[in-house]
């Protein structure tokens, strides 16, 4: 009878094993930027959780794959299927670079790990401007959308032109008759829009903080579901003013094609813990960051919802090639 004990602890225990996972060498988190960017760091802080937190049991080295608005990253980490020592701090640009050709790689070459957070988009004028608020701008925009110049960065196609797009679609445009100017960098856009050479910006809330705070800058509306925090507390919503748009930037991690479930978990409960910290919170607060944890199931949903509402806007905007359909 204790022989069969025996054996039946050693199933039980050989059954546990096979089901759980944990890292075996070294966990590399992929940034698709430059060190300094945004990308880069919310990577550093995670390894700085991680670590903090004795969350992994291995080293965590940072590695920074910029360019290509994220397809270098992206490309690299679907370099190494299967292996769930690789992470990346993924965008929306993985979808956008793919509805607009950039990129043959799209969410379905990936493991959805979680979603962590939202960067949500924020229209602005300088305090001279005579459009004093978002139903200003939503008026001359459905009168003579050419009339006004309005920049954003940094490619046709990014987040702020989809937000920019939505808006337009939202208050009875067309997005094709604006009258864009695309920029390397926000910081680039505002300091045309301060000195004069554009009427208005779509930039993300960090962006604008500073300038706000010294009088310089009026933002008319803010896309996020709820007014954020701070200076921008006095920042109305676009939906407060009657206008249906929320949009932003995610953020969130993946992992490489043809991770297990058991692989999936650990970092999905590892996240999950990180983003509970209140270093997190406080990192997140001081960026205007809106937290948005979502697990890998509701992850993947967000992301193929996302991807054909992209697809919709871009085309819309007159972005999007006609021929060919999506890859998956």
């Amino acid at each position: 009878m204790n022989r069969w004990l025996i054996v039946a602890l050693a199933l039980c225990c050989g059954v546990a094993h096979a089901q759980g996972w944990s890292p075996q060498k070294n966990v590399e988190i992929i940034a698709n930027s430059p060190p300094g960017g945004s990308n880069d760091k919310t990577a550093r802080m995670l390894e700085q959780l991680f670590l903090l937190n004795k969350a992994v049991p291995t080293s965590i080295t940072v590695v920074n794959k910029a360019g290509g608005g994220g397809s270098i990253g992206f490309a690299y980490l679907s370099q190494h299927p299967g292996d769930p020592h690789f992470l990346v701090i993924a965008g929306d640009g993985l979808l956008t670079n793919h509805v607009l050709g950039v990129s043959k790689l799209t969410y379905s070459d990936f493991s959805p790990i979680a979603l962590l957070c939202n960067d949500f988009a924020l229209m602005a004028v300088r305090t001279e401007s005579p459009i004093k608020s978002g139903r200003d701008l939503a008026e001359r925009l459905r009168k003579n959308p050419q009339g006004l110049s309005i920049g954003f960065a940094n490619a046709f196609g990014s987040t702020r032109h989809i937000s920019l797009a939505l808006f337009m679609k939202a208050v009875g445009g067309n997005p094709r008759d604006l009258k864009v100017v695309v920029f390397k960098g926000s910081a680039e856009a505002i300091t045309a829009m301060l000195g004069g050479h554009l009427d208005a910006v779509v930039i993300g809330a960090t962006n604008a903080t500073i300038h706000i705070g010294t009088g310089r800058m009026r933002v008319l509306g803010v896309a996020a579901p709820q007014r954020l925090g701070d200076v921008l507390a006095s920042a109305p919503t676009w939906r407060e003013q009657g206008v249906e748009l929320v949009s932003g930037s995610w953020r969130g991690i993946m992992g490489a094609k043809g991770l297990t479930a058991a692989q999936v978990a650990y970092w999905e409960q590892v996240l999950q813990k990180a983003a509970a910290t209140p270093e997190w919170k406080t990192d997140l607060d001081r960026n205007y960051w809106t937290s948005d944890f979502k697990p890998a199931a509701a992850f993947a949903k967000e992301l193929e919802k996302d991807y054909a509402e992209m697809r919709t806007v871009l085309t819309d905007a007159g972005l999007v090639k006609q021929t060919g359909s999506k890859e998956q």
